[in-house]
């Protein structure tokens, strides 16, 4: 049976959603991908090969998914990426044939249930086919390797911060376009234009006189190049900009928060009329499930480790803070029995993590 994060990976791929299914498998690194679903019994590598899509497909190849799975039919997903190269040509070859026969060689010879291969579907390519989809794109178009380059950068050091700093955004920059929204418009506006450039190869390609182009053609293809280029690199840095801002925020909003949680709680006045117990939840940690190193990032935040002593200053108050035998004499009595042991591990650690901070600075 299909679960619903499977499902939700059925819609990305129905939807083209490269971003949005990316973004998902990397939160969910365990997710199967070789299941199937429908009348047909295909798997999302099949429904992939069957839309052309690549960027999908080389993500999917990348996480697990396996080109030998079998439909009703028997048909792999190289059967149907074969089936579409021979309809459309050199594109659909390379995109989707070459990196399926790259990741799992054996595809090829695969039989479905009458017998037939995807070598024998390639079989039928006509002589020109074959030789234009075994030429290599990058040689077609020298910009190409750049331009991917420079996409799959932008993307890979987006993944890496989506989702870890949502709930401390700003409200004043809603309305801005965030990243994600970029990078889709940009690969919107990158696969219409190889569409249309595709669809200017075969117009000049069916009429003699237009084989060769212009200069002025040529000259504006270079100058759109460049313009392409000059904002990918402008909206790139306007992004890190933004992001080194909202993350400076997020910073100094967790420090704020862990001051005001520590004044309610270790404060005499409000540990005398507090009610209740004290769960390992209820201790103003510095990040509640952060690491001791991220912890005590946030309690130095701010701090100028250049004003040694500013900052041994600032130092020494934590470890006063944070001192096992103090913090007993504040909160011990409060401590949920269940939670103690956690609670002073806890506490025992960061105190030790705190000194050996400390003894760097002699």
């Amino acid at each position: 049976m299909v679960s619903r994060k499977q499902k939700r990976v059925l819609r990305y791929v129905e939807e083209g959603s490269l971003l949005k299914l990316k973004s998902y498998l990397r939160k969910h690194a365990d997710l199967k991908l070789n299941f199937s679903q429908g009348k047909r019994r295909r798997s999302p590598l099949h429904i992939v090969c069957s839309h052309g899509d690549d960027g999908i497909l080389r993500l999917l190849l990348k996480h697990g998914a396996d080109p030998l799975q079998r439909d009703r039919n028997g048909d792999t997903p190289l059967h149907l990426a074969a089936k579409r190269a021979l309809k459309y040509g050199r594109r659909d070859y390379n995109d989707l044939v070459v990196p399926i026969t790259k990741n799992c060689p054996a595809a090829m010879n695969a039989e479905n249930k009458a017998g037939v291969t995807p070598q024998d579907l390639l079989k039928g390519m006509s002589f020109s086919q074959r030789a234009e989809a075994e030429e290599s794109p990058r040689d077609a178009d020298p910009e190409r390797e750049w331009r991917e380059k420079l996409f799959g950068e932008c993307q890979d050091e987006f993944y890496e911060t989506f989702g870890q700093y949502d709930d401390d955004f700003l409200r004043d920059d809603d309305d801005e376009e965030d990243f994600g929204d970029w990078a889709e418009r940009i690969r919107r506006e990158y696969v219409t234009k190889q569409h249309a450039r595709a669809q200017r190869e075969a117009a000049a390609a069916s009429s003699a006189g237009r084989r060769t182009k212009g200069r002025k053609e040529t000259e504006e293809d270079e100058r759109s190049r460049q313009e392409l280029r000059a904002r990918l690199e402008r909206e790139h840095a306007e992004y890190l900009q933004r992001a080194a801002r909202k993350e400076e925020e997020t910073r100094r909003g967790k420090k704020r928060r862990y001051e005001e949680r520590c004044a309610a709680t270790f404060d005499s006045a409000a540990g005398r009329s507090a009610e209740g117990q004290l769960c390992y939840d209820d201790i103003p940690w510095p990040a509640p499930r952060g690491s001791l190193e991220e912890m005590v990032a946030v309690m130095l935040h701010g701090a100028d480790r250049a004003d040694v002593p500013a900052f041994r200053k600032l130092l020494r108050r934590q470890q006063a803070l944070w001192h096992p035998d103090k913090f007993a004499q504040r909160c011990g009595g409060r401590l949920k029995e269940s939670d103690r042991q956690k609670i002073l591990d806890t506490v025992t650690a960061l105190s030790q993590e705190l000194n050996r901070l400390a003894q760097s600075l002699r």
